[in-house]
């Protein structure tokens, strides 16, 4: 369907990852593996964050509210590219089009914002930690978590209603969900506003808690190296070493998408970084969480262990139940 009059576009059909009708169930089987894996390993992170006592901390509420944006941001465009991959038909109508890109954009903003809450965190736990309990708490995050809600929400609304009065010369996006980018490649004229808009506002929003990150971990390298005491440089090392690779994982990729003219998008690298912020970045960062952290790791495991004990007694309950209903009355 090709067309001059943006509102004559009333769908978009998303090509997907591949082309090659054979590819499909093997993409099938693979993204569904992955997909599955990142749910339920947030989902355990969750959990283990919020029923632990030991771990009603403000860091591992930021935790917590990070594995919940990787589940949202998995969740909003993996099932419908399941379900695209073994489908004849893979049109998504323009505003639910629109929708995705609204929540994308949003949810995509907010786990930058969330690291730069937990570098904050780390700055203060390492650089003042007399003063930690006084200065970060659950109200800070509290409020810190709803303030960036609020600006990565205005900041989506604002390049989604920008995105809608581009008129479009086809309807077939290069991508397995609705994109910023490959949307402006559908443009009939060059999209000067929204591409001025990613180098500025963008930036500002997105790319600015990147420098707040980088800014609080100089401070930080300045105080380890007037570390003396080998167990203090163990820990700084230990509390930062997590949260360092999950930047570099998510920033790494990010940047190589967005910043850049939409004159140079290449159509297949470009979705193989999309596979790996939306997908492989989320499924590996409850992995580094739990694997390099001693008290996640515990923690995981009380969790394992109460659910296991709590499954052998229903168990046992039910097997007590039906002996006593099998057992004939004297």
């Amino acid at each position: 369907m090709t067309t001059k009059n943006k509102t004559e576009v009333t769908e978009f059909v998303l090509l997907g990852l591949s082309s090659r009708p054979e590819m499909q169930p093997v993409i099938f089987g693979v993204v569904l593996i992955m997909y599955l894996t990142a749910v339920l390993g947030n989902t355990l992170l969750v959990l283990v964050a919020c029923s632990d006592p030991r771990l009603q901390t403000p860091m591992y509420f930021l935790l917590s509210q990070l594995s919940l944006i990787d589940i949202c941001l998995t969740t909003i465009t993996v099932p419908q590219m399941l379900v695209h991959t073994l489908s004849v038909v893979r049109s998504i109508s323009y505003n639910c089009c629109m929708t995705q890109l609204f929540f994308f954009m949003a949810v995509g903003s907010m786990e930058g914002h969330l690291l730069a809450a937990m570098a904050y965190d780390r700055y203060v736990a390492i650089c003042d930690p007399l003063r930690y309990s006084a200065i970060v708490s659950h109200s800070l995050c509290l409020r810190i978590t709803l303030t960036s809600w609020m600006v990565v929400s205005l900041n989506s609304l604002l390049y989604s209603v920008l995105v809608t009065r581009l008129t479009f010369c086809g309807n077939q996006v290069t991508h397995f969900f609705c994109d910023i980018t490959p949307l402006l490649k559908l443009s009939c004229t060059r999209p000067v506003v929204n591409e001025m808009l990613i180098f500025t506002e963008g930036v500002a929003v997105v790319v600015s808690p990147f420098f707040f990150i980088l800014g609080s971990y100089i401070r930080i390298g300045f105080a380890i190296a007037h570390m003396h005491s080998t167990a203090a440089l163990r820990k700084a090392l230990s509390i930062c070493g997590s949260h360092i690779m999950v930047v570099l994982l998510l920033y790494g990729s990010v940047i190589r998408m967005y910043l850049k003219p939409s004159s140079t998008y290449d159509l297949n690298q470009d979705r193989q970084i999309a596979i790996f912020y939306t997908l492989v970045t989320p499924m590996l960062n409850p992995l580094i969480y739990s694997l390099r952290n001693q008290e996640v790791k515990g923690a995981l495991i009380r969790l394992l262990r109460k659910l296991c004990i709590s499954g052998s007694f229903q168990v046992g309950s039910d097997k007590e139940r039906m002996t006593n209903i099998m057992r004939p009355n004297v």
